[in-house]
């Protein structure tokens, strides 16, 4: 029997008419499920990441329980970083630690090249898993941008306001554009592995790179990623791009050949729209507000659905990732609130 697969998602990315809002949540796979706690009793990311039957489950575990329209691979952005050269641990409490963080343009030279079916083969099984047997939604690939992992190698690990990672910008141009050239092939390969593996969209996350004033983006971030999209776009996919308190850099998204720009909380969607943003977005409630009671949470969604609704191509998500403490019910209940009101209420 041939599955029917839901593709209310991809096309809505595309800017396509749909019958209903689709709705997807970051970091939905894991976290505040007591499924996904369980296992995390027994196995680090990592070493989930590297069971494709475990990482399917985890992968597809929201889509069986909330019934949203896309699923995200369930993995980190540091996952392609080891094959390249890098020594990263994902410590509980802290994040990603890495023990031999670039300094200078010969920490760059030494990095090598990723061969994704030799050095992840674990993330591509499960890619073919989930798209070949289990789901019947799209599953979102995903990698992480060049700003963001390198505010990582260079700081050691997680920063508050990535002093470490401008000073080498500003003050070592050179070693900083070859490891945006180096990181931007390993990403290119990488996600290329990931498509012709089955993930039917992909989004790209530069969760810190609103530390970044516009004038610094577009000097030495854009045409990096400008070089991504542009290799990427040659895949036939839907490409969406992600960040956190980057609401100043959504016009500059917009200009890239990519098809959705992801907001977070803190721009509304009229306000991109006016801004000059007609492209797809994806968004926005903010997360915390899952925290609160059930009123709260309807009037906010409703909100941000009447924008969506005001102009074709809206991605229902919320403005960063499901906090551990949200209530899978609540999740669920959000679901079929978006599917519902939109339904009754598309133009």
């Amino acid at each position: 029997m041939v599955r029917q697969i839901n593709e209310t998602f991809l096309k809505a990315a595309r800017g396509e008419k749909t019958d209903y809002t689709p709705v997807w949540y970051m970091r939905q796979a894991g976290r505040s499920q007591p499924e996904y706690r369980e296992i995390k009793e027994k196995y680090s990311l990592f070493e989930i990441t590297h069971q494709p039957e475990l990482c399917a489950y985890v992968t597809r575990l929201p889509v069986e329980q909330y019934d949203v329209d896309a699923a995200i691979l369930y993995k980190d952005i540091m996952s392609p970083l080891p094959a390249i050269g890098v020594d990263v641990e994902i410590q509980s409490g802290i994040g990603p630690v890495i023990s031999n963080p670039i300094r200078s343009l010969a920490d760059v030279e030494k990095l090598g090249e990723i061969h994704p079916e030799e050095d992840v083969p674990y993330v591509l099984d499960t890619i073919k898993m989930l798209t070949q047997e289990q789901l019947n939604v799209p599953l979102i690939g995903f990698a992480g941008a060049p700003f963001t992992l390198a505010s990582y190698m260079i700081e050691g690990g997680p920063s508050k306001n990535y002093n470490k990672t401008k000073s080498f910008m500003y003050s070592e141009p050179k070693a900083w554009f070859a490891l945006m050239d180096k990181l931007a092939e390993m990403t290119i390969t990488y996600v290329k592995s990931q498509i012709n593996a089955g993930a039917r969209a992909i989004q790209i996350f530069d969760s810190w790179v609103g530390a970044l004033n516009v004038q610094d983006y577009r000097y030495f971030i854009k045409p990096v990623m400008n070089r991504i999209f542009s290799a990427l776009k040659e895949e036939n996919v839907p490409l969406i791009m992600f960040g956190v308190g980057a609401s100043h850099l959504a016009l500059e998204w917009n200009d890239l050949p990519l098809d959705v720009v992801g907001l977070d909380w803190r721009l509304q969607i009229e306000e991109a729209r006016q801004m000059g943003v007609n492209k797809t977005v994806q968004g926005n409630l903010d997360p915390a507000i899952l925290l609160a009671p059930w009123e709260v949470i309807e009037e906010r969604a409703k909100a941000i659905l009447d924008q969506g609704l005001a102009h074709p191509g809206h991605i229902f998500n919320l403005g960063h990732g499901v906090f551990p403490s949200v209530n899978p019910e609540t999740l669920k209940r959000l679901t079929t609130f978006v599917h519902e009101y939109t339904t009754a209420n598309k133009r």
